[in-house]
């Protein structure tokens, strides 16, 4: 979501409205003002992007009847109570109706601004998950298959778009788990090749003396034990697309082939000198840096250059942490659906746990978290609470603000490591202001603020 979200404040006290409307203003919230719950319902709609924040005794129909009449419009839109003193059974009964939260008079602006980012952010995750459900429902588009919102999602399925029906062959980059073949099977799903055949193969999956064979096919005859004439994948994916995992596993020999079928475009089945036109697109992957292979000679630089047109670099998951809640309600769904289970609600202690973990195994091991967790069955690490405080004298867990500053902390010390501590880079990176970052590596202890300032 990039909209703002607004909070609709119902509150007939001008002075508690003032000093409502102004913590909400400091802690830029959007904020509308509301006498009476008669005047706000009228803002109230499906998918209203934003929360409700109303005081339970008003002019009127009451702060109940805001909770009741929110319920039946959206049952999942947020709304918080503001309750008098001494209103624990209209509190009970609010958080009964499906009030998200209460705050009892008198509170602080702080709380007030507390309660309400929480419930922001709740809104707008259900918010994406809306939109996400109705990408899966329609299968339109590339956000049902790039799913997310991070700024280097959006750059590979932007790419994808442009060059999806371009006939041009295309190296696809990333470490293991990333979504290579993802990204290949959607450029052959947008293309005008849609309806021919995509045909895959992992170039590391096969001996040396097989892959030649898979690839180019043979004649009866053209080795032991080829009885029969067998097409090779580059031929039966003629009129369509190939796509080539794991291309660094490619022997030198087969390379040398693959250049003449990308520059010819065609080929000779083992024991024939026939040579077998072919219109076919040809998309590679790889987790290692080809260029750099090539300088080491293990592998053709002219084979490089060749696919190397157009490179799309697929980010890692711990550089687009803000996309785990969307990445994993999309598996969950899916997990949900093909085992036939509820799909599980999971809460925020574990969400902010499944976003602070590294994903070694990228977005491969984000969906086999979401099948775990759909069937019930762990994974172990994913502790209901998140994770364990450090050992204290205190055995409570850590309160929100202490857990956003871990958050926060490990996001810059992991950006600072990806730009060699370049605070101007990092900064830019992470789109906040240069100072602003100085001042959180000093608070966090990351670098001295006065050096990093200067970088």
């Amino acid at each position: 979501m990039n909209r703002a979200l607004t909070v609709l404040l119902v509150e007939d006290d001008a002075a508690v409205q003032l000093g409502c409307v102004q913590a909400l203003q400091l802690a830029d919230i959007p904020v509308r003002a509301f006498e009476s719950a008669e005047a706000v319902l009228p803002h109230i709609s499906p998918g209203l992007a934003g929360v409700i924040v109303t005081d339970m005794r008003l002019p009127g129909a009451d702060g109940l009847s805001v909770i009741c009449e929110a319920r039946d419009i959206d049952p999942d839109l947020p709304v918080i109570m503001i309750t008098g003193h001494g209103d624990v059974n209209l509190a009970v009964q609010a958080m009964r109706s499906g009030a998200y939260d209460f705050i009892p008079k008198p509170f602080s602006p702080e709380q007030l601004v507390e309660v309400v980012q929480r419930a922001l952010e709740k809104r707008r995750l259900t918010l994406e998950v809306a939109n996400l459900r109705r990408a899966l429902t329609l299968s339109e588009g590339l956000e049902g298959k790039l799913v997310g919102h991070s700024p280097a999602i959006a750059r590979v399925r932007q790419l994808v778009t442009e060059v999806a029906d371009s006939p041009v062959d295309v190296l696809i980059r990333g470490e293991t788990g990333t979504g290579k073949e993802v990204v290949a099977r959607a450029l052959h799903d947008h293309s005008r090749r849609r309806n021919a055949p995509y045909v895959a193969l992992n170039c590391g999956g096969l001996p040396d003396s097989l892959l030649d064979s898979e690839l180019f096919g043979h004649e009866p005859g053209a080795f032991t034990g080829a009885q029969k004439r067998r097409i090779g994948r580059i031929e039966h994916a003629n009129g369509g697309t190939l796509f080539l995992d794991e291309l660094e596993s490619m022997p030198m020999g087969v390379q040398v082939k693959l250049l003449r079928v990308l520059q010819e475009r065609c080929i000779e089945r083992l024991g024939s000198n026939q040579s077998i036109p072919v219109d076919v697109r040809v998309v590679a992957a790889t987790k290692d840096d080809l260029l750099a292979r090539a300088q080491q000679g293990s592998f053709r630089s002219d084979l490089v250059y060749r696919l190397n047109v157009v490179n799309i670099e697929l980010p890692p998951l711990r550089e687009r942490r803000e996309d785990i809640p969307m990445l994993l309600e999309h598996f969950m769904l899916l997990a949900a659906s093909r085992y036939d289970r509820p799909e599980p609600r999971l809460p925020q202690a574990q969400l902010r746990q499944l976003m602070a973990r590294d994903w070694p195994g990228n977005v491969r091991e984000l969906r086999n978290v979401a099948d775990a967790l759909v069937l019930g069955v762990g994974p172990q690490w994913v502790s209901p609470h998140g994770p364990a405080p450090e050992a204290s004298g205190n055995d409570a867990q850590p309160t929100l603000t202490e857990t956003v500053e871990q958050f926060e902390r490990s996001l810059i010390a992991d950006a600072l490591q990806r730009h060699a501590g370049n605070v101007g880079q990092t900064a830019k990176a992470l789109r906040i202001a240069k100072t602003t970052l100085v001042d959180k590596i000093r608070k966090h202890g990351l670098g001295k603020g006065e050096a990093a300032s200067e970088a």
